[in-house]
């Protein structure tokens, strides 16, 4: 079997290292360089000739510099006759820009995968896409992975006899019931209007929350405006406690001070993006276990879909 090569980028370099424990394997150099201009150049500082190339890179803030790492990270490795090149991006930034929602507008999602194509990449290893139809934009295999195990994990062993599970919007009430079956709870949803990318407007939460430990699950959470709407509409119902969770914890703009001060009980998310350490509300949960184990069955030939039976 043909060697694994993983290359991690600047974005995340604490997750890629904990990959490559996870896998066993080395983490390969890559030297990054800035021109007088401004370009970058990348060089990936191992040999990757008939290799089975895996680039770890999620795009997070800069996510322009980080996406143009990883597509030079992508365009080195198939120019140094890599076997197959395997971007693993744990946060897939573009995928909130799915659909023309307005005119004249581009629809980034599918404008970035096409240019991972087109550096070279031959496989996608992603986690908790925004929306699930961008998962199609690719051309090249996906494979799609969700962070509700270990999610459900850190709730599970609590007393949840009056708790339910709240998206903040229809269109994440589809994982958030998965997530609440692995639990054994009722869900509600938030029914959610966006105005603009600053407000948000929930009229009503469909479901019974009254008197309920409310668990809200989304997949990301940058500035916090849907949560903090939605915190509003669940004061409104008189819940005695509420916890937050979430997949990608970018916490942009203060958001996650502003949510400690919100009277929320904890904050639980993964480590697909850089979180800041040692916030006394904050639990940060790692999925390196995962994607190491996705890589290994990519690698191998096994079915990923597995992973989602445990």
């Amino acid at each position: 079997m043909r060697e694994i090569a993983a290359f991690g980028g600047t974005a995340h370099p604490a997750l890629a290292a904990e990959i490559c424990a996870d896998l066993g394997v080395p983490q390969r150099p890559v030297l990054l360089k800035r021109f007088a201009n401004d370009c970058l150049e990348v060089q990936l500082q191992s040999n990757c000739r008939e290799r089975d190339v895996f680039l770890i890179q999620p795009l997070v803030p800069p996510v322009q510099e980080n996406l143009v790492e990883l597509l030079l990270m992508a365009d080195a490795a198939r120019g140094a006759s890599a076997a197959r090149v395997t971007a693993v991006i744990p946060h897939y930034a573009y995928a909130r820009s799915d659909k023309k929602d307005e005119p004249r507008i581009s629809i980034g999602g599918r404008l970035v995968a096409d240019l991972l194509v087109t550096a070279g990449v031959n496989r996608v290893l992603t986690l908790a896409l925004h929306s699930p139809q961008v998962h199609g934009f690719f051309s090249v295999p996906v494979d799609h992975l969700h962070a509700l195990r270990e999610l459900s994990d850190h709730f599970r062993g609590r007393d949840l006899s009056r708790a339910v599970v709240v998206s903040p919007d229809l269109g994440y009430a589809k994982s958030a019931a998965a997530f609440a079956r692995r639990l054994g709870l009722p869900v509600a949803a938030g029914a959610k209007e966006r105005i603009s990318d600053t407000e948000v407007r929930i009229a009503a939460i469909i479901g019974d929350v009254t008197g309920r430990d409310v668990i809200v699950l989304d997949d990301e959470i940058a500035r916090g405006t849907t949560v903090f709407e939605l915190l509003d509409r669940l004061r409104e119902q008189e819940v005695p406690s509420v916890a937050v969770a979430c997949t990608h914890g970018l916490f942009t703009d203060g958001a996650l001070d502003k949510l400690a001060a919100a009277d929320v009980t904890e904050i639980v998310c993964t480590n697909s993006v850089p979180v800041p350490a040692d916030h006394p509300k904050l639990h940060v949960l790692s999925v390196a276990p995962a994607l190491a184990e996705a890589i290994s069955r990519i690698h191998g030939g096994e079915s990923v879909s597995a992973l989602f039976d445990h």
